[in-house]
């Protein structure tokens, strides 16, 4: 696979029917390697491993319902209240990061309301935090690392 622009992770493989596929940690199965999810699996441990977020508040592709049409989202972090802290988006790496990309996540933002927004094909990331009043994002350099609130 593609080298990505996050630091080098330790990934479980597993060759089956010359399919081959890594191990996902959060959803504790090993799932068929494409090149979206080897973005998935990068992101989920730059998540835990270097911004510190528990494993038990990451979420993976699960579904939602953006104005009735069923859709689904790569990556949410929730914060211990149960709201969501952070929505990622993955590409693979061949496809740009455009327009669209940031549409797409500000669609599915609409039903989820995180306060903060990732967009990355492995190559090149973009972290937005939300203004919910001027119904806006800022860019920012990166995503706040976890803090508990003690």
């Amino acid at each position: 696979m593609q080298e990505l622009q996050f630091s080098k992770f330790p990934f479980r493989f597993k060759n089956s029917e010359n399919k081959i596929s890594i191990f996902d940690c959060i959803r504790k199965k090993f799932v068929i390697l494409q090149p979206e999810e080897w973005v998935r699996q990068h992101c989920v441990q730059y998540l835990i491993l270097e911004k510190k977020y528990p494993i038990s508040l990451i979420n993976v592709e699960k579904e939602l319902k953006v104005n009735g049409l069923k859709k689904r989202y790569d990556i949410v972090v929730f914060n211990p209240n149960g709201s969501i802290h952070l929505i990622v988006e993955c590409k693979a790496p061949q496809i740009p990061i455009d327009q669209s990309s940031f549409d797409q996540i500000a669609r599915y933002n609409l039903a989820l309301k995180a306060t903060y927004l990732m967009v990355t094909n492995g190559l090149n990331h973009y972290y937005c935090q939300m203004d919910f009043i001027n119904e806006c994002y800022q860019f920012l350099e990166s995503i706040p690392d976890y803090k508990t609130n003690e």
